[in-house]
């Protein structure tokens, strides 16, 4: 499998876990999602366990990427983030399941082992949550979003500009802006400061949320 996190010592505690069995063996890490992403092409995982909340491009536009490369890849998300927007997001997106951090050390041996085997997992505080979101009368503007806006709203949130955007996207500034545009008429708010709020309305900043870093909005424009 290929363990994608941040941090060298998180991966290193995770490379230990998942390795005393021995159907389970780590053949890569990667630090960031533009290196989880050419390190699938050269190594050809069966599973990728990827953190959402990572530098540049995130867990879920690195999913994205990696299965449009691969429609058959395996990735399995294992984040911080209790919040059901990240979940519904990553499944979306075409993740094969989603382990919190809270997580028991056991669940994540379970989730890899059955996504290895082309099973969905979801742990289980994450699919009480989504039971919930299906509720009638539960709303939350975010799943209005596609995976895409999702992942300009989380840059734009974390402070970043539209050049800034862009070159961590791989787009145009002129794309990015329309992403912008689009996110502000679907969340019906007129500029970022009102943007910022929907993310801190949904419990979106924090510490390890990747949406910590939030500059003041200038006249609407970010």
């Amino acid at each position: 499998m290929l363990l994608v996190d941040d941090h060298a010592v998180v991966r290193e505690g995770y490379r230990r876990l998942l390795e005393r069995t021995a159907d389970l063996i780590v053949v890569g890490e990667a630090a960031s999602g533009e290196d989880a992403y050419r390190l699938f092409g050269e190594l050809s995982p069966r599973v990728v366990v990827m953190d959402i909340s990572l530098p540049g491009i995130g867990g879920i536009e690195a999913a994205r990427r990696i299965l449009a490369r691969d429609p058959a890849a395996r990735i399995l998300m294992f984040s911080v983030h209790e919040d059901v927007v990240f979940s519904s997001r990553a499944l979306q997106t075409g993740a094969r399941g989603y382990v919190t951090k809270s997580s028991a050390p056991e669940v994540l041996v379970e989730a890899v082992r059955l996504v290895a085997a082309g099973k969905l997992y979801i742990s289980h505080d994450m699919a009480q949550e989504l039971a919930v979101q299906m509720v009638p009368g539960q709303h939350n503007p975010l799943h209005a979003l596609s995976a895409r806006e999702f992942e300009v709203f989380r840059l734009l949130v974390a402070g970043h500009r539209i050049e800034e955007i862009a070159r961590i996207l791989s787009l145009s500034t002129k794309t990015v802006a329309n992403y912008q545009s689009s996110i502000r008429q679907k969340l019906d708010v007129s500029n970022t400061a009102q943007v910022v709020r929907i993310a801190l309305s949904q419990g979106l900043l924090g510490g390890e949320s990747g949406f910590a870093t939030v500059r003041k909005d200038e006249g609407g424009a970010a």
